[in-house]
């Protein structure tokens, strides 16, 4: 009961901060005049979107940090190695998005930092990632609870981190194309973890993760206020970054990767969807969809945006809920 207890609050802080922040956040970007052109490869209604500010995930990233140093002060949550861990991906893949939104918005085009670029700062990120978590003496060890085994990577396990961290927010930047469906994907994956972590007892500071998920959460719905159809704002690559490689640190640090391939499911789909149409176009000169990501392609065969995005979260819920399933109960 106290756990949840201390969910609930660090949702509420979270939601609350997140309002205060959108509210103050958007004139200042609307002034900026923050936004980003967008592809002439879509339809005439997201042409419309075009000059909705960008740079949103400040207002679910700014308020997370706020919250988590307000809970430490307070002592109503103790600072822990993985917390730290949690914290400087979340910061850090954060600046990677936002230097890369603000190359975007200077140059008033959609060339930001060079695919080299992102993956040089991504590899150092996860060098850190590595050195930090290995000394804080955890096992390079990859656990299947559920199935029984386990695999030894050894220094491999280095190269799994950096996998995780660049696939996992490639594919959350990849979703963000519709007004709330990363955002909402991001959310019901976070209160997932948030359980997941909540019930991951025996690894030391999860209980402070899965508050860091609770804060999390709540910010998220706050952004949601602001970034549901209509969008008054996008998030991002600020925030889009930062969601993606933050969820696969905390699949890793509470041992559930398998876990995470569930319940990243809509993400994966999405990301799968886009190689396979690069491949069909490099070797076969053909298109297997009619534009990617999958959202786009629906919307090409009539589907409503709304709809699509509702699906997408109901298909995410569903996802969520077998992970809890098998990650924690069975």
């Amino acid at each position: 009961m106290y756990q949840l207890t201390r969910g609930v609050l660090a949702l509420m802080i979270g939601f609350i901060i997140s309002i205060i922040t959108g509210v103050a956040l958007l004139p200042l970007l609307r002034k900026l005049k923050a936004s980003q052109t967008l592809s002439s490869y879509l339809s005439k209604k997201h042409k419309a979107k075009e000059g909705t500010p960008t740079m949103g995930g400040l207002i679910f990233i700014i308020p997370t940090l706020l919250s988590i140093i307000i809970l430490l002060l307070l002592k109503k949550i103790s600072f822990s190695t993985n917390l730290f861990i949690v914290l400087f991906v979340f910061v850090s893949y954060a600046l990677l998005g936002f230097i890369d939104d603000f190359l975007i918005i200077k140059r008033k085009n959609n060339v930001g930092l060079t695919e080299i670029q992102k993956l040089i700062g991504q590899i150092v990120i996860a060098l850190v990632f590595f050195f930090i978590y290995m000394k804080s003496g955890a096992d390079p060890v990859i656990e299947f609870y559920t199935l029984g085994f386990e695999v030894h990577l050894g220094w491999f396990y280095g190269l799994f981190l950096l996998f995780m961290l660049v696939a996992s927010s490639n594919a959350v930047n990849i979703t963000d194309g519709l007004d709330g469906l990363a955002g909402g994907l991001s959310l019901i994956e976070v209160i997932t973890f948030a359980l997941i972590a909540a019930n991951s007892k025996a690894i030391a500071g999860t209980s402070e993760i899965s508050v860091f998920c609770f804060v999390l959460a709540g910010s998220l719905i706050g952004f949601l206020a602001f970034n549901s159809r209509p969008a008054k704002v996008f998030m991002g690559d600020t925030g889009s970054l930062a969601l993606g490689a933050t969820l696969a640190t905390i699949a890793i640090i509470t041992k559930h990767e398998l876990t995470f391939i569930i319940v990243s499911g809509v993400f994966i789909f999405e990301t799968l969807v886009c190689l396979i149409q690069i491949v069909s176009m490099v070797y076969f000169h053909k298109k297997v969809f009619l534009m990617t990501p999958f959202h786009h392609h629906l919307e090409k065969l009539g589907w409503n945006e709304r709809d699509i995005v509702v699906v997408f979260w109901c298909i995410g819920l569903l996802l969520s809920m077998a992970a809890i399933v098998f990650g924690v109960w069975y």
